[in-house]
């Protein structure tokens, strides 16, 4: 991405490229189609892929392998994928796919599966191992095909090209991005998502908006059509997430966030825009040491990221409290009213049940693991993340400090 300058300096809305190839099919009962769309991207045998026994329990695998069944599309099964999903099942999945001669994988869950499939497709397609290509040794080429059976809206992974692994082997949490793994088709029944327990569900609405936070707290400006977009975006999910916390079967508000979960991740809302990504950065380190959700991990840092970097460009801030948070404007101190939208979002955040900080999540921090978690964070991106305010490794530290 070109950045260019306008005509008082600024960083004005940069050149990009938007692709984004997707085939999505939305609404009640769409699983049954995921035999006929296996098939129509070339599916001779399919690997189905999914976490617990909830998606068993549910039958959902079952409608899966009828539906497969019924398009003749022979079907091997690997369950067990976990949150922050392990290195160690996706090489296994490599190893039985290559043993059944599978040329397809079916996600059946939320971002972690897909995640794990995405793992498990650039194992098979390329040579030697591949955790070399989430610590940025090697770039993969090439991508097995993918599907997802969407039932969690939260991560985005069904639209976005990015994946995520955790190596159990020291605990580290990688992620790549390449467009080979894309998804060839995602199905989005809301439905699938009713039983979810409100953790869960919360969780996963508090990611969706940290996908666009990520990229709407940018110094680059002219951005006016993304920013409407992304604000309508945030405010949908911030309503219908109170809608679920009290009614967890209402279907238009799982079908508002369902859909707001795959446009908040597939590129579209950081079109032009220099993105931050510092909370996701500093969270996956948090995640990888000691396995929360991540969800959660975003709302117990966000907040203190935001007070930490807020002065870089108070405006910012000050927009996102009018036009999400639904603050009135404090006419001559943007920062005031930054900091009273910093607040509100902290306020939303507990009132569904999500933590603030990283002793709401469960963890008593001492000096020496914020140190390694900083550490490790920095080592990771070259000593430096985020784009909104480069942040060095002391830094980092600050930040943790402020979220424990």
């Amino acid at each position: 991405m070109t950045k260019q300058v306008n005509d008082q300096g600024g960083i004005r809305m940069n050149n990009f490229n938007y692709f984004t190839p997707t085939k999505v099919v939305f609404g009640k009962d769409t699983q049954m189609q995921a035999g006929s769309l296996c098939r129509e991207f070339g599916a001779t045998k399919v690997l189905i892929h999914y976490g617990g026994g909830s998606a068993v329990r549910s039958g959902l695998i079952g409608q899966v392998k009828e539906s497969l069944d019924e398009a003749g599309v022979a079907h091997v099964e690997l369950g067990g994928v976990k949150p922050n999903p392990r290195l160690s099942l996706c090489r296994e999945g490599i190893e039985l796919c290559r043993k059944e001669g599978v040329d397809f994988i079916l996600a059946v869950g939320g971002g972690s599966v897909i995640d794990s499939s995405k793992c498990i497709g650039y194992g098979l397609a390329n040579e030697g191992d591949v955790w070399d290509f989430y610590c940025q040794k090697r770039t993969a080429t090439a991508c097995a095909p993918i599907g997802a059976v969407l039932t969690i809206a939260a991560a985005g992974s069904e639209m976005s090209n990015s994946c995520v692994i955790t190596n159990e082997d020291g605990w580290f949490k990688r992620g790549t991005k390449t467009d080979y793994c894309r998804c060839k088709f995602a199905i989005l029944n809301p439905e699938l998502t009713y039983t979810l327990p409100d953790y869960q569900t919360q969780c996963g609405c508090v990611d969706i908006m940290m996908h666009i936070m990520e990229r709407y707290f940018t110094k680059t400006e002219d951005t006016m059509l993304i920013d409407g977009m992304a604000e309508s975006v945030l405010r949908t999910v911030k309503t219908n997430a109170l809608i679920l916390h009290e009614n967890p079967e209402d279907y238009d508000a799982r079908a508002q966030v369902m859909w707001a979960g795959s446009l908040a991740h597939n590129g579209l809302l950081g079109c032009g825009m220099e993105e931050d990504w510092a909370t996701h950065q500093l969270e996956h380190e948090l995640s990888g040491m000691f396995d929360v959700a991540h969800g959660a991990g975003l709302a117990a840092l966000w907040g203190s990221w935001a007070r930490y970097v807020i002065d870089e460009k108070p405006q910012r801030f000050a927009q996102f409290a009018v036009q999400v948070m639904g603050i009135p404007a404090t006419g001559g101190d943007p920062k005031r009213t930054g900091l009273l939208g910093i607040r509100a979002m902290e306020e939303f955040i507990r009132s569904v049940g999500m933590p603030t900080n990283i002793r709401e999540l469960g963890y008593e921090l001492t000096d020496e693991e914020i140190r390694k978690l900083a550490s490790k964070c920095a080592a990771r991106k070259g000593g430096k993340i985020g784009g909104f305010r480069k942040l060095g490794e002391e830094d980092m530290v600050r930040i943790y400090e402020m979220a424990r």
